[in-house]
């Protein structure tokens, strides 16, 4: 779930690239021609990021997508990161916020037998906000940072589609959500899940 979203070229995008690009990490850590900057950002890609930096100020870092254990992990749950080891201390201390245009689900409905096949894919996005701000936590692996989507159940409204979405704040949130000292549950009941969605082209 949540393994694809979107960089599409908009006003309130372009900032967000441009200090990715200007980042210190951006060239030292990652070559630039990684960075993701438009287009379908998918597990294991280098994307902009919010998170604090040493100061506590808002800053756009690279990173890359996916926590590696036995297998890429690119998606936590909300419900259980606080006590899974995995993802214990970055929840605690380490959330990030990662600016999408939307992201992207595909339907699985069941066959006449009742197996489960791909079907339709889906845009799926705020409603009313010109970017969709998916939530996260982030964390150093040898020395490069990466970071995994929140996810939650989903609004009545995209049930059908999947039975998990990402865990997604209002821009209004995001500062509040990255702060080291704020404690992530009391920001949950502020979470979007009356989406906007239609068949991705």
């Amino acid at each position: 779930m949540c393994c694809r979203y979107l960089l599409e070229e908009s006003p309130e995008l372009r900032p967000i690239i441009e200090e990715m690009n200007r980042s210190p990490l951006a060239g030292r850590l990652f070559p630039r021609e990684a960075l993701r900057s438009g287009g379908e950002v998918r597990p294991s890609d280098v994307a902009p990021v919010l998170a604090p930096d040493r100061s506590g100020r808002r800053t756009v870092f690279p990173m890359k997508w996916g926590f590696r254990a036995k297998t890429l992990i690119v998606n936590a749950r909300a419900e259980t990161a606080a006590e899974r080891p995995l993802f214990r201390e970055s929840w605690q201390s380490r959330r990030c916020a990662v600016p999408s245009s939307c992201y992207f689900e595909w339907e699985h409905p069941a066959s006449p037998d009742g197996r489960r096949k791909t079907g339709t894919k889906y845009r799926l996005q705020e409603k009313d906000a010109p970017l969709t701000w998916l939530c996260g936590l982030y964390r150093m692996e040898e020395g490069i940072p990466c970071f995994v989507v929140l996810t939650r159940a989903p609004g009545e409204n995209i049930r059908f589609i999947h039975d998990r979405m990402p865990l997604i704040l209002p821009e209004s949130a995001v500062e509040e959500w990255i702060r080291p000292e704020t404690r992530p549950e009391d920001l949950l009941s502020l979470a979007r899940t009356d989406l906007i969605f239609r068949p991705a082209v």
